[in-house]
């Protein structure tokens, strides 16, 4: 906790951070609005919340939104099935209500006497309406319950991440009521500290290689999806696993499959290799 009063999120050593990302969340902590982060498939846009949590020490909960999702879902559920099953059978006073009233994902962080950490994961995916259907919610941290006549309000104000594939256009509304950020794909040495993490005994030729690979195969414009850095991880362990001399690493590109996901790169990459230099060496596994 810092000199203002509030935990301030320093990274984790399993996470690698940007001192600008470091610097959003403690912005969106402080002020006690939702942190929209975005960025490429596998940034670690997820994760983010995960190592939040683990810094502060706060427990986590993760509301995965679905093309199905609605808002309504994430603050309470009015369970009439249970309910009429326990009418029909008299076993059960179904007098009261609140027995029947579960909170969702969003009603359990308000509800918890602790301060947690609550991820909203890729908001983007619902129907355009769900994030101006819990801009109230979000402002004023409660809501209401019909069926009980209860006002559920936080307790205390969860630290929430909500994460967004850029799939949508999020409400302008929606957005003023959030700290924003980017998060950039990794350089060179950021990614290399990345790779470290998960590998703390790759050796500096091997890792060399492999980045060196990874960034060239990231600056052909023509690939539909671009390797991400949950790709380079796995190819990594590809490498190390097959023992892969580091000399091949960058001239034959072994394992490409674990880098190109679709089918139109690979075959893009190796027909314009074979055609550039009549290399038949590039192998999908």
């Amino acid at each position: 906790m810092n000199k203002d009063g509030f935990d301030q999120f320093r990274g984790t050593s399993d996470y690698v951070t940007s001192q600008p990302l470091r610097n959003a969340v403690n912005v969106a902590i402080a002020l006690g609005r939702p942190l929209l982060i975005r960025g490429e498939p596998g940034t670690g846009k997820t994760r983010l919340a995960h190592s939040i949590a683990h810094d502060l020490e706060k427990k986590l909960i993760v509301w995965n939104i679905k093309s199905t999702t609605k808002a309504q879902e994430g603050l309470y559920v009015y369970d009439t099935v249970q309910r009429l099953n326990d009418s029909r059978f008299g076993d059960r006073d179904i007098s009261d209500i609140k027995q029947y009233i579960k909170l969702g994902k969003l009603g359990q962080a308000f509800a918890s006497p602790e301060l947690i950490v609550l991820l909203i994961d890729e908001i983007d995916k619902a129907d355009i309406e769900f994030p101006n259907d819990l801009l109230n919610e979000l402002d004023e941290m409660s809501f209401y319950i019909t069926e009980t006549n209860d006002t559920i309000t936080a307790i205390k104000r969860p630290i929430t991440v909500i994460t967004s594939n850029a799939e949508k256009e999020l409400p302008d509304a929606f957005l003023r009521r959030c700290i924003f950020h980017y998060i950039e794909f990794p350089d060179l040495d950021l990614m290399g500290e990345i790779v470290q993490v998960h590998f703390p005994d790759i050796k500096d030729s091997l890792l060399g290689e492999a980045l060196k690979t990874f960034y060239s195969l990231r600056r052909i414009d023509d690939f539909r999806k671009k390797p991400s850095t949950s790709e380079l991880i796995d190819w990594i362990q590809a490498l190390i696993a097959g023992g892969v001399p580091d000399e091949s690493v960058s001239s034959e590109i072994p394992f490409l499959g674990a880098l190109l996901k679709k089918e139109t790169d690979y075959d893009y990459f190796v027909t314009k290799r074979m055609t550039r230099i009549g290399d038949t060496s590039v192998r999908r596994w």
